[in-house]
């Protein structure tokens, strides 16, 4: 069963919701029928890949010793602090996903399964914050709610525990939560309408062998080879968008069904006036996320060690390293490699242009300036898609072979 996409789910999603319902409207709390609802979707998921399952059990037997070994050793009351412990621990939980990735590249599915990546990354933070002693105490079974809760599972939003917990172990109030019901109904059918309805069309626009029956394909237009080229560049960049904004609103919109605020992963980033400005509109919850416990330390222990001659030099390597590792994320392919290191590009040359350049300074609140700052962008961004797509290493494959 497809979480989102097939009508199974939604089915299953409907019969869930309503017991959720009642106790949030009764004012009690939903997290125990929550933990039993996510088992039973997750059971549904899992049912027809027992490989996957497998799976799954390893990475969270893998994360949740990892968790105890670091609450044990920075957690607990005269605990070691044991750097050696916390190195190890972190090993041990990002493993899984190397070597999925890393088995990826050979065609090759080792201890891969859907939603891998977004767990990988909640279970990272929570040994990072535990490190850091943001989180003094670590229950067993919310950790495991929190990596299994069947809303987010299998693409995020990437929720941060602390926030996930607290929202979870609240006993709702009964016209907070009839509000928050209601957006998350709301959330859901706007999703559907986004995902199911207009990415669908957008992907059968840019990609004419998946289009329904009478959808406008990119194909049927009557330009260039070139300029065909150029506008399915913009169809896949509305169908990506779409697709996954709508997804994430529809994992949203569950969430709230079951008392949980999950952040918002969209918003409205085609408006953007700058790269960096995308990048806070664009998978908020994955570049927050990498800013925090990656950007943020690298410039930190590059700045203490004084790896650069100054601060943008420092931000601007901070920026190569953060999205090398986004795209690495995505895969070990060549298209997602070079669509993180493009990234991390475009950020550092907007970081050196907007903190050196008199000419940005003086007219960057100017409207003219802003219209024209937001059109060079969204040419950018949508270059990268075409490079995260493949179309561009298409293209090149294929002129070469013309040659």
């Amino acid at each position: 069963m497809g979480f989102y996409t097939s009508p199974s789910f939604f089915l299953a999603l409907a019969v869930l919701v309503v017991p959720a319902a009642a106790l949030g409207l009764t004012g009690r709390r939903i997290k125990p029928y929550g933990m039993a609802a996510s088992c039973a979707m997750l059971a549904l998921l899992f049912a027809g890949d027992p490989r996957g399952l497998a799976a799954f059990a390893v990475f969270l037997a893998a994360a949740s010793a990892s968790a105890y070994a670091v609450w044990h050793s920075w957690v607990r009351p005269g605990g070691s602090k044991s750097l050696a412990v916390y190195r190890a621990s972190l090993a041990a939980t990002v493993a899984p996903l190397v070597i999925y990735k890393v088995g990826a590249v050979f065609d090759q599915n080792l201890l891969g399964f859907i939603g891998i990546s977004y767990l990988t990354f909640k279970a990272v933070q929570v040994l990072i914050e535990m490190r850091d002693g943001l989180i003094e105490r670590l229950a067993p079974l919310d950790y495991a709610y929190f990596l299994t809760f069947f809303a987010t599972f299998t693409s995020g939003p990437i929720d941060r525990s602390r926030r996930f917990m607290e929202d979870a172990d609240a006993r709702p109030d009964r016209r907070a939560y009839a509000d928050l019901l209601t957006r998350g109904v709301l959330m859901l059918f706007a999703g559907a309408v986004m995902q199911l309805v207009l990415a669908t069309m957008a992907r059968g626009f840019y990609d004419p062998a998946s289009a329904p029956a009478g959808v406008l394909t990119v194909d049927a237009l009557a330009v260039p080879a070139a300029v065909r080229e150029v506008v399915r560049a913009y169809g896949y960049a509305a169908y990506l968008f779409f697709d996954f904004a709508g997804y994430s609103l529809m994992a949203v919109g569950a969430s709230c069904c079951f008392g949980i605020a999950t952040p918002a992963n969209f918003r409205a980033p085609y408006v953007a006036v700058d790269i960096k400005d995308f990048w806070n509109r664009w998978h908020i919850t994955l570049s927050t996320w990498l800013r925090d416990f990656v950007f943020m330390r690298f410039v930190r222990t590059a700045t203490k060690r004084k790896l650069f001659a100054n601060r943008v030099q420092t931000a601007c390597a901070g920026y190569l390293v953060n999205m090398a590792l986004m795209g690495a994320w995505h895969g070990l392919t060549v298209d997602y490699l070079a669509y993180g290191v493009y990234h991390g590009l475009l950020l550092a040359a907007a970081e050196v242009y907007q903190k050196r350049s008199a000419f940005y300074k003086r007219h960057r609140r100017e409207r003219w300036y802003r219209l024209l700052s937001w059109f060079i962008t969204m040419q950018l961004v949508v270059l990268g898609f075409a490079l995260f797509s493949g179309q561009i290493t298409t293209l090149v494959c294929a002129a070469l072979r013309g040659r």
